[in-house]
């Protein structure tokens, strides 16, 4: 018993659970302080809904990392298609008050209570049906050609395109530019020639260079509205663009959470005093909180944080000898990245606002409990590591017997 005991914690990997404890520990601190001031009325039941959200992340993750790799394989399709039938729910159940503050459908609501955000969910099982996909190309396909690449990006297209048009449905352009870079992560590791990658990467930035010459003409803003863009969007590079021209109404919260991240200067405030109002500072701008009290140290140790945890998911990669969980996990890795990059971008006004989550910090289940089944993934790669290792050993020893 004791030696299975002993079995089982050496297969599992702590340098990569650490980073994730102290950064769910910032999370509570962060929220606490934020709700503290925004909400006071409701400190207890955000701090006891997100220790619930926390135990359940964490129970879940821990489930997924005792998954077999042959599990995980056969129920990938299965775990795609239950996501994508998850994302049509918000087109049927959303709250008017929701969709007008946010502009999009993206969470399910049923009466006054929004439950969930479907989309943070699929995110992992597009991960996994992607990785499933280029393994069994591979497989099939020893020498890739460039038309070979050309099929293995046309089955890409085929995964993401009911995604695409779910989220266009919901009006959710943040959560599909997370997909893009999930899409981008898994191009870059697939083996896909860079004949194809970089006039893809130039016809990209040839539109977005197009785009934003559009955008600044004196009556390009008109022209893109009345081409379908909504008008939240054209408000929001407006803002980014220019944000203390429009610093009392739509540019207010970028230019609030610039400022409050500016005023905490090297070592913060202090625990508990925030002195600038920031909307939404409880999830979508909770960096702002722990630059404010915590100042540069506190943001840097965050920032530390996370490159930890991203070094250690690399390690764990480049030690796996299984193809489906490299691909898992790159998918992983870019997501995390993209969330990272957008959030404190955002923040601190360098991006756009998209309403994109900081990982393992911000408020919210939905997220937070994605991110922590994408963990489990990682820690059930180490896991499987430890024990394909021990079975050499075993083999081995068994031989020297025999």
């Amino acid at each position: 018993m004791r030696r299975n005991k002993q079995a089982f914690d050496s297969r599992v990997d702590y340098s990569v659970i650490l980073p994730v404890f102290f950064l769910l520990v910032i999370s509570l601190v962060a929220i606490y302080i934020a709700t503290k001031n925004d909400y006071p009325n409701s400190v207890t039941m955000v701090m006891i809904q997100q220790g619930i959200w926390i135990f359940l992340g964490c129970l879940i993750s821990l489930v997924v990392m005792l998954f077999s790799t042959e599990f995980l394989w056969k129920t990938t399709p299965y775990l795609y298609g239950f996501g994508l039938a998850l994302m049509v729910l918000p087109l049927i159940f959303f709250s008017p008050q929701v969709v007008a503050s946010t502009g999009a459908k993206n969470w399910v609501t049923i009466g006054s209570v929004t439950l969930f955000q479907p989309s943070e969910f699929m995110k992992i099982s597009y991960i996994l049906l992607l990785a499933r996909v280029t393994v069994w190309f591979h497989q099939r396909n020893r020498q890739t050609t460039l038309r070979d690449d050309w099929r293995l990006l046309a089955l890409y297209a085929l995964i993401t395109l009911p995604v695409m048009i779910l989220l266009g449905l919901q009006k959710d352009l943040g959560t599909a530019m997370v997909f893009m870079a999930i899409l981008a992560g898994l191009i870059l590791v697939s083996g896909i020639s860079w004949w194809i990658i970089l006039p893809v990467i130039g016809a990209i930035a040839l539109f977005a260079g197009l785009f934003m010459l559009i955008f600044l003409l004196p009556n390009g803003k008109e022209f893109l509205y009345h081409m379908g863009m909504d008008t939240y969007q054209i408000n929001r590079i407006s803002a980014w663009l220019d944000p203390f021209s429009f610093a009392d109404t739509i540019a207010y919260q970028q230019t609030q959470g610039m400022v409050s991240i500016g005023s905490g200067g090297l070592t913060g405030k202090g625990f508990n005093h925030l002195e600038l109002s920031v909307p939404v500072r409880e999830s979508d701008m909770i960096f702002t909180v722990i630059a404010e009290d915590f100042g540069f140290i506190g943001a840097a140790v965050t920032l530390t944080l996370y490159l930890l945890l991203i070094y250690r998911m690399l390690r764990v990669t480049l030690e796996s000898n299984n193809r489906f969980y490299t691909y898992i996990s790159a998918g992983f890795i870019m997501m995390i990245l993209f969330h990272i990059f957008e959030n404190i971008g955002a923040a601190i006004g360098i991006l756009p606002l998209t309403g994109i989550p900081l990982p393992f910090i911000s408020q919210g289940g939905s997220s937070l409990i994605s991110n922590l089944i994408g963990v489990g993934l990682v820690l059930s790669m180490a896991y499987q590591n430890e024990l394909a290792r021990e079975k050499e050993i075993d083999q081995h020893f068994s031989r020297k017997k025999a």
